[in-house]
């Protein structure tokens, strides 16, 4: 009787000691509030933290969203900047286009005037002389017109022939020795403006 109440005692201890055994554990694992370096202050401490990225995140983006808007109306404000001055320049080029000539037309015009004079003197027949002065009078005032606009005469005979500044129609033998390679004749004149060719001088070279 009394072997048997002594293994009783016996187990129950040992029952005992498995329940506190598995109650140390639980209190591990879930970790007790308030005790220092156990899981529940480190989940707690998470809780706490995320938010706060959240919300320095949430303002960043805001941050980046208005450096967005105001990079983007700068450009919109550039870009109708921009179209207004081709469209602006655009219409001056056209406008420059159309009257680009005026100057020179009004300058021309006196010419024209006196060359209709000078047709109207020939038609009533006067004398020959005073037209044929008239009329050279009229090619000096021309040539002075085109001195005044930048339009030079290209100097060809007997100069030596240059393919940037004349154009050969035939070749002859030359009249002399000195005379080879250059230029013997000028079947037109060649013109400069404002020291570029307008127009190349024809010429007829000797070889």
């Amino acid at each position: 009787m009394k072997k048997r109440d002594h293994k009783e005692n016996i187990k129950e201890n040992k029952d005992k000691t498995v329940d506190l055994n598995v109650d140390n554990q639980g209190s591990k694992l879930n970790g007790a509030p308030g005790t220092p370096g156990n899981g529940g202050e480190q989940l707690q401490e998470e809780v706490l933290v995320i938010p706060d990225e959240i919300s320095l995140l949430e303002g960043r983006i805001a941050d980046l969203e208005a450096a967005s808007n105001e990079m983007n109306n700068k450009y919109l404000r550039l870009s109708a900047e921009f179209d207004n001055y081709r469209k602006r320049t655009l219409r001056e080029r056209i406008e420059l286009t159309k009257t680009a000539g005026e100057s020179v037309m009004l300058n021309i015009l006196p010419v024209i005037d006196d060359f209709e004079r000078a047709m109207h003197s020939i038609e009533q027949g006067m004398d020959f002389e005073a037209t044929k002065e008239g009329i050279l009078l009229i090619y000096n005032k021309f040539k002075e017109f085109n001195k005044q606009n930048g339009i030079s005469e290209i100097q060809a005979l007997g100069e030596l022939f240059d393919t940037d500044l004349h154009e050969a129609l035939t070749k002859i033998p030359a009249p002399s020795e000195e005379m080879k390679g250059r230029i013997v004749d000028v079947i037109q004149k060649g013109y400069y403006l404002n020291e570029k060719v307008i127009r190349f001088a024809k010429v007829v070279v000797g070889e």
